[in-house]
Formats: structure tokens, sequence, C-alpha cells
């Protein structure tokens, strides 16, 4: 995969690039917008990392002549700007996710895979296996060492966003917005709630530790068990 990051602030910059990097991705910076919109016009990414405020050209607007121009390359702009109308702004332009500063590489990692793999054609899995846990997604049928797990809808599709991310700790918002489909209240349990359901039927099995709790973070399905 290849980033273009669009970001103004050399720690953030440096935080995220090594990131990427570290994940064997190939990036290119830019810290100003028009170095930005130069690099996305005359090259191929399968992601831009693009910050809101930025010297010479603005995060929007370098977003909307990229649109403009029919360039559809996923963009997730990265802000300090949380106001949900700011949000708002960023994905009317053109953006395909809006995360706030400061973050979690982890989650941004999550984001980012889940916008560039869109553009990815690639043979539809009928399942997925984590350890002893195999989810058969055309059945909906869910066994632990081969024994059968009973799940309700959402507690399916939760199951399904860890599994899909293995050893990856996802962030409640993250959770929320991907199996709930609209944005976090952060005065809900509901995310709680049908975590300690699962909990409560792989204890049953034998395996309570299957979901650890990263606190002040979020969840994480441990692979090995």
């Amino acid at each position: 995969m290849r980033i273009l990051i669009v970001e103004d602030d050399a720690t953030t910059l440096k935080y995220v690039a090594q990131g990427f990097t570290a994940q064997q991705y190939s990036v290119d910076s830019a810290t100003d917008g028009q170095e930005g919109l130069t690099l996305a016009k005359h090259n191929q990414y399968d992601l831009i990392v693009l910050d809101r405020m930025l010297p010479k050209l603005d995060g929007l607007t370098l977003l909307s002549a990229l649109r403009t121009s029919g360039n559809k390359t996923p963009v997730l702009i990265l802000s300090a700007l949380s106001h949900v109308d700011e949000r708002v702004k960023g994905l009317r332009a053109g953006g395909d996710d809006y995360m706030t500063k400061p973050f979690s590489f982890d989650e941004l990692l999550v984001r980012a895979e889940k916008l560039a793999q869109r553009t990815i054609v690639e043979p539809a899995s009928t399942d997925i296996e984590v350890g002893g846990l195999k989810m058969e997604l055309l059945t909906r049928k869910v066994t632990l060492d081969g024994k059968e797990l009973m799940l309700q809808p959402k507690e399916f599709q939760l199951l399904k966003y860890l599994m899909e991310h293995p050893n990856q700790v996802i962030s409640r918002t993250l959770l929320f917005e991907a199996v709930w489909d609209y944005h976090f209240d952060p005065r809900t349990n509901v995310i709680d709630v049908h975590i300690a359901k699962l909990r409560r039927k792989f204890e049953e099995l034998g395996h309570g530790e299957l979901i650890e709790t990263v606190r002040g973070s979020g969840y994480r399905l441990c692979k090995g068990h």
C-alpha cells in the first residue's frame, strides 16, 4: 500500500510515517497543502492522510481540488477540530473518514486499511478463522473449537469486526461506527453490554480470555488461545 501523508506538524508527521513504514507500507509526505496537492495529482496512492489546517493551501481546499479533478483516492482527514459540524464539513468536502487529534495509531491503521481495501478487488471469502474461532458468513454459523455459539445479530457483527482485525486494539468509537453505523455517543454502554454477552458465551466454552479489554483504548480479540 502506498500512502501520502499531508501534515505540517513535524511530530505528528513523524509518528504517522514511522507507524505506516513499520507496517511495510510505502510513504510519501508533504508539509503544506500545495506540495500535497502536487504529489496527489502526479502519483498513484492507495490512501491520503490529510490534515485540515495546512499552510499555503488548507486541507479542505486541497480535497475539493482533488475531487473536482476526478481523483477518487480515499482520503482520511486528521484534525484537531472535533466538533460535529467540522466533521460534517470534512466528509461533505469529499473525505472518506475523519479522525480527531489526539489519536491512536492502532485505530488510524485500522481505518486506513479499511479505506484502502475499498479499491482492492479480492475474491469474496465465505468464512473467517482466528485460532479455534470460525465464522461462516453465508450461514452465519460461529464455532469455537468445533462447538457452535448462538449469537444475536449485533453480537455476530461485533465479533465479525473483531475477527477481521485480530490482535489489534479497536476503540469503542470505531466499533460503534462499524457495527451500529452512526456516530458514537460516549454516554452509551451498548458496546460494553454486547462485549460482556460475547465473553459469557466464550466462558461457557472455557475461553473467556479471548476478548481483552485494553483500558482507555478499547478491545482486542486475542488470536491465540
